[in-house]
């Protein structure tokens, strides 16, 4: 099966109002080439130093997401241009691209990232934490930060109750945090190859799928 086939294959599966990210992670920029030639314009990636350089090798009407874990020393890779930051997960990271934001005198979108998984290897907010942050008013003093929504990762698990649970939290994470942050507040954004018509069902608005459309990674490649 080729790119533009299973890309055209994923893109049928979603309802109208929920966005494709093609996750393309330790893909070839020929890759992303074949996807972006069959109309898909948003990308997501996992390294700053990896999606600098397909920024720089590739169209620039593509919209980069990072999806993956963002160190603080690293935002200053991808502030100029990132589209969307779904993995925020702490103050001092929304303290550092606020930091970033501001030299390069932009604004820029993220997702607070909440940790509903039951393996405590997964990242994120723990809700209740989260939650008396905000109560703070921290994003006050965060002027070129925008936060957009919520994203997280559900249980490693064939156990479809649990991932439904999962999804099902982060649904009412979302809700419980809009008031405090109005209509800009759209995107919850959860959802796999292996889950995501369950995250559409429970809500999601924001799908991030690699394998489906890429084929597997080459995880050789992927440990350098």
């Amino acid at each position: 099966m080729s790119i533009e086939s299973q890309l055209s294959a994923v893109r049928r599966s979603l309802p109208e109002g929920v966005t494709l990210v093609a996750v393309s992670k330790t893909h070839p920029a020929e890759a992303i080439r074949e996807a972006y030639d069959a109309g898909q314009r948003i990308f997501g990636e996992s390294r700053p130093q990896e999606l600098r350089e397909k920024y720089e090798a590739l169209p620039r009407d593509i919209e980069w997401h990072m999806i993956g874990h963002l160190q603080t020393n690293k935002v200053k890779y991808i502030a100029p241009f990132v589209a969307l930051i779904h993995s925020v997960d702490s103050a001092r990271l929304a303290e550092a691209i606020q930091k970033e934001a501001a030299k390069c005198g932009r604004v820029i979108d993220i997702l607070l990232e909440i940790h509903v998984a039951r393996e405590e290897t997964k990242s994120g907010w723990a809700f209740d934490e989260l939650e008396a942050w905000i109560a703070t008013s921290p994003f006050a003093a965060l002027p070129d930060v925008r936060v957009r929504g919520v994203m997280g990762i559900a249980t490693n698990t064939d156990d479809e109750a649990v991932v439904r649970r999962d999804f099902e939290e982060l649904r009412r994470c979302f809700e419980r945090l809009k008031p405090h942050f109005g209509p800009a507040f759209d995107t919850l954004s959860m959802g796999m190859s292996h889950d995501y018509p369950l995250a559409v069902a429970c809500g999601a608005t924001m799908v991030r799928v690699g394998t489906l459309i890429f084929g597997e990674r080459d995880y050789s490649a992927a440990q350098h």
